[in-house]
């Protein structure tokens, strides 16, 4: 089992512990806050929590950094480089953070959607890996396998369209969630009824493309039923509702045209 230090304690280092729990050994958890760290800790069972950089354990196989993206290079330049394997978890920092500071180094996103409140399994998430020589790689790609099924290797510019597709995918769609929510409220209307659509939504994606599965009144071009939600809505709301109706419309057209 690889001995393995966690930096961090929020919404990835979260489900990274609890991941790594099952298949290392993982010696110490970092916060800049200590009840954090001790709290992570005590949750999968590690004895040692710590906010001190200078007090990392010195002799562990590999030391992840899940901390803010803004943060990392402050971590990296207040420990030493002590031929372990280091790894961010960042999907849109490149690994050139880690150069001339690291002689083993890499990076690990997980393309998930983390909360510290709700532990994700990590077996079905996609961990997109890259690193600075093939014995890193090989080192970090066992790590990553022993709780992932799902391990691929992409460079920093790879993973950064990865992310951008990710903020479309997961921050946007829940935005929209929460003007829903707020439409609902206007009405008196609860947000769970809006659930069991929203699930039928993303389970189609198993069967059809996110094109093909697009229903609703602007793929059908219906111009009256637009009109009159434009005329309910008001602010950001009304502006984001006509963009977006535009755009769906006019990525319809231009799949018409191409038939």
């Amino acid at each position: 089992m690889k001995r393995v230090v966690i930096i961090g304690s929020g919404n990835v280092a979260t489900s990274l512990a609890h991941g790594l729990a099952g298949c290392c050994h993982v010696l110490q958890i970092y916060s800049r806050t200590m009840a954090h760290a001790r709290d992570l800790a005590d949750g999968i069972g590690c004895e040692n929590a710590t906010d001190d950089l200078g007090a990392l354990v010195p002799d562990a196989d590999a030391y992840i950094i899940a901390v803010r993206d803004d943060a990392i290079a402050d971590v990296i330049a207040a420990t030493p480089d002590n031929g372990a394997l280091w790894v961010h978890t960042s999907g849109s920092k490149s690994i050139d953070l880690f150069a001339g500071h690291r002689s083993h180094y890499g990076v690990m996103w997980p393309m998930q959607s983390f909360s510290r409140e709700m532990i994700v399994p990590l077996d079905d998430v996609h961990f997109f890996i890259e690193a600075s020589d093939d014995a890193a790689l090989e080192d970090l790609n066992s790590l990553a396998s022993c709780f992932s099924r799902h391990v691929v290797v992409a460079d920093s510019d790879r993973r950064r369209w990865l992310h951008v597709a990710s903020v479309f995918s997961c921050n946007f769609a829940n935005h929209m969630w929460t003007l829903a929510d707020e439409v609902l409220a206007q009405a008196g209307l609860p947000f769970d009824a809006m659930k069991p659509l929203i699930r039928t939504t993303v389970e189609k994606l198993d069967r059809l493309s996110p094109r093909d599965s697009q229903t609703g009144p602007a793929v059908r071009h219906d111009l009256q039923v637009i009109e009159r939600h434009l005329e309910m809505l008001d602010g950001d709301k009304r502006d984001i509702y006509r963009q977006l109706s535009d755009s769906i419309m006019n990525r319809n057209s231009e799949q018409d045209n191409a038939q």
